[in-house]
């Protein structure tokens, strides 16, 4: 049984070609760049469904759903890089950075929640599947999660980055189900999604994991408000949230940026839409 259900994308330009050629690994060919989103409608929206639902719907909550959209409208950024050749995934998941404390050294530690096939899930159904993952894994009760912290733990430092290269290796570019060995199943997903706002920061650009082979890379900041000039030229005040990406070069260029921007953007200025009815107290 493989790691990763995946096809072969064909019919490559030749920018694609030349890029791939061009960066051998992914510590080199990442581009960032940062939007701005109108979170008006979108915290409207929010209080409302705390209201109804009694669930705590939080930003990261919608900005997994709305990444699951942008992947559904935009399939060739759902991808992996395997042999010098982009695979497109069949799947569509997201990780989420987890931040808990380490037991033994008292530090703040980070871990990692993945959901999968948000393009099909309602939103409900997404908060609590992530509260569900994000408490068991806080709560060290995630076994093959706890399995590969406790081994990392006992590797000697001047082999970790040979093991983690051999990890990337096996389950990526062999493509293998290392669930024998303690390696859980797809554990990094097509997106990685880390909320910096939760943490004070209005930005934050977060490097590209190569033994993750994931190629695009999330960060959003905290909610600002600031004065903007709305469509009768008057200046109002609004507020704003910046979401900062890293993506991979190879897999990835400006033109799947600007058209993965636009289905964002239109997620989070009109929500009511995009992310669907919110459920009644009974519905949840």
């Amino acid at each position: 049984m493989p790691n990763l259900r995946l096809s072969k994308k064909e019919n490559l330009s030749s920018f694609r070609r030349i890029a791939i050629g061009t960066w051998r690994t992914t510590g080199d060919p990442s581009v960032y760049g940062s939007l701005k989103l109108d979170m008006d409608e979108t915290l409207r929206y929010m209080a409302e469904f705390r209201e109804k639902t009694g669930r705590r719907l939080t930003i990261t909550h919608m900005m997994a759903k709305a990444v699951g959209g942008v992947l559904e409208a935009m399939p060739d950024a759902n991808a992996i890089m395997r042999f010098n050749r982009i695979y497109l995934r069949k799947d569509i998941a997201v990780f989420f950075q987890v931040a808990m404390k380490d037991d033994d050294t008292g530090e703040l530690d980070l871990s990692g929640a993945t959901i999968h096939h948000l393009e099909t899930k309602a939103l409900l159904e997404v908060v609590d599947e992530f509260q569900e993952t994000v408490d068991k894994v806080r709560a060290k009760k995630d076994a093959a999660l706890e399995n590969t912290r406790s081994t990392f733990k006992k590797i000697p430092f001047f082999l970790l980055n040979t093991v983690l290269s051999a990890i990337g290796l096996f389950a990526y570019t062999f493509n293998l189900d290392l669930r024998w060995a303690g390696i859980p199943q797809d554990p990094f997903g097509s997106v990685m999604v880390t909320n910096v706002g939760s943490l004070g920061l209005e930005e934050a650009y977060v490097p590209l994991v190569p033994y993750s082979r994931v190629p695009l890379l999330i960060a959003t900041g905290a909610v600002q408000r600031e004065p903007a000039v709305d469509d009768d030229d008057q200046i109002v005040i609004k507020k704003t949230m910046k979401v900062f990406a890293t993506f991979d070069h190879r897999v990835l260029d400006g033109s799947h940026a600007a058209s993965m921007a636009k289905t964002l953007k239109a997620w989070f200025s009109d929500p009511y839409h995009y992310f669907g009815e919110i459920p009644s107290g009974e519905e949840a």
